[in-house]
């Protein structure tokens, strides 16, 4: 019968998977640990092995040089009287069987254990060799020593071989390696036990910032305190501070959008709504027309001062996505989609071009939204008969935008305040909710730019006549 599995939710398998920082740091250091103590303990049996090798190396030589104080030619053979008691004592240390033998280098004469195995390379006189070797199947160390036999004679040589088992010696290596071993088992489980409480005693700023921001208010959006921080942990907090510093101007867009759109739209649609209802009322049809022009100027401006705070709140949102374009081209297209409204207001509205390709990195629709609003000021407040003009300046590093008209202008103290939402100055006779210039100043502040504001020209007499709405923007030298 197939049984079935209910899927695992995604949450806990990232759960299982989820390591804390002690446990990675713990799972990197111990297995370079335990490389290091495997590199240290074959260090260790190799040194133990030669401090093995020169101590009882040291004991065979003595045995070699006992025998050969015993070694007789004076009947013109070869004798030996064995020193019994010193090899006896010598089994003992060897803890196993003892070897000698004792013959001429030719091999004519032989006393002892025949066959012991000699080294490959040629003896030197007077210089002990020791080597590793099988002996009936066991392994032995085997001391060598070569003399002349005879003084006179350095020709022919006398070999005496002392050989041992290994046994005892390897008994000391082994005992060498495991008081190393045990005393790396320690030192690594010292060094974990304090990593990990290091690591903990590390960690404790770390939680409590967990519990300060798990204590927080919902709407508690200030920044984290990040002065007892480690410094491996500041970038961290940081880039929570910057998320908070979003997330706090993000709620403070949407509030002050919705403080705009009641502040502009509450008004306007009473408005609409006793438009209306005097138009049901009214029975002169006269009268019934003139209620649903006046409807349809009130909806146009609604329409207006909605698609404007759209426009703010647009350019309110972020960082706008940027792309090349030619500014003198745009500035150009705005000013001929302006010539209707003034031809309307009949205002002369001119373009002087910058004569070269001029580009920015911009958002098209943005910045198109904000030399609209311009011009659209500009040709409202411009009396009949007078001028804007679009003018486009470039340096090596910066474009400039400027809209310069010879209306009614700003006064020099309310200048400051130009592009402040709902702003409108004393010389606003005409009806409109203070929104252009604060749609304009935000877009131009969105792609890194300035806005001025400063007056269209100076007159003779020292007075000041129009305005001049000045845009700068970084200029994109082309490749």
């Amino acid at each position: 019968m197939k049984r079935l599995r209910w899927p695992r939710p995604a949450s806990l398998k990232g759960h299982r998977h989820r390591r804390s920082i002690r446990r990675t740091l713990l799972s990197l250091v111990l297995p370079v640990m335990l490389v290091a103590v495997a590199v240290e303990l074959a260090l260790t049996w190799h040194t133990a092995l030669q401090a093995a090798n020169a101590a009882y190396d040291r004991s065979l030589l003595g045995a070699i040089k006992a025998i050969d104080g015993n070694v007789s030619t004076e009947s013109g053979g070869l004798s030996v009287e064995l020193p019994y008691r010193l090899l006896e004592f010598f089994e003992l240390t060897a803890s196993g069987q003892v070897y000698f033998r004792v013959a001429t280098e030719d091999g004519l004469v032989e006393i002892g254990n025949a066959g012991l195995p000699l080294p490959k390379e040629p003896l030197a006189t007077a210089v002990p060799r020791f080597i590793d070797a099988q002996y009936f199947g066991a392994p032995v160390r085997v001391g060598v020593w070569a003399r002349p036999l005879d003084p006179a004679d350095p020709s022919r040589r006398l070999v005496i071989q002392v050989a041992e088992s290994t046994n005892s010696r390897n008994a000391f290596s082994r005992s060498l390696l495991l008081q190393a071993v045990g005393r790396d088992a320690l030192s690594i489980v010292l060094v974990a036990a304090t990593l990990a409480l290091v690591i903990g005693w590390a960690l404790r700023p770390l939680e409590r910032l967990r519990r300060e921001v798990e204590g927080r208010a919902d709407d508690d959006l200030a920044p984290v305190d990040d002065s007892e921080i480690p410094a491996d942990a500041a970038p961290l907090v940081r880039a929570i501070n910057h998320h908070l510093a979003r997330q706090r101007e993000l709620i403070e867009q949407r509030r002050r959008f919705v403080d705009d759109a009641s502040h502009q739209l509450r008004t306007p649609l009473a408005t609409l709504s006793t438009q209306v209802g005097y138009a049901l009322r009214e029975r002169d049809a006269a009268r019934v027309t003139e209620a649903l022009e006046a409807l349809k100027a009130q909806i146009d401006d609604t329409v207006r001062r909605t698609n404007q705070m759209l426009a703010l709140a647009r350019a309110d949102a972020g960082p706008p996505p940027l792309a090349p374009l030619d500014l003198d081209r745009l500035a150009e297209r705005c000013t001929r989609e302006a010539w209707p409204l003034a031809r309307e207001q009949r205002i002369d509205l001119g373009f002087e071009p910058a004569g070269r390709p001029v580009h920015v990195l911009g958002d098209e629709g943005l910045l198109r939204e904000a030399l609209a609003n311009l011009l659209h000021n500009a040709l409202r407040y411009t009396p009949a008969g007078g001028h804007v003009t679009v003018h486009v300046q470039a340096d090596d590093d910066r474009v400039r935008v400027a809209v310069i008209d010879d209306g009614p202008g700003i006064p020099a103290d309310e200048r400051g305040r130009a592009g402040e939402r709902f702003f409108r100055g004393r010389h606003a006779a005409l009806p409109g909710s203070g929104l252009g210039l604060a749609i304009v100043r935000a877009i131009v502040q969105r792609h890194g730019g300035q806005f001025e504001v400063g007056p269209g020209a100076l007159l003779a007499d020292g007075s000041e006549r129009g305005t001049a709405v000045v845009l700068t923007l970084p200029r994109q030298v082309a490749p």
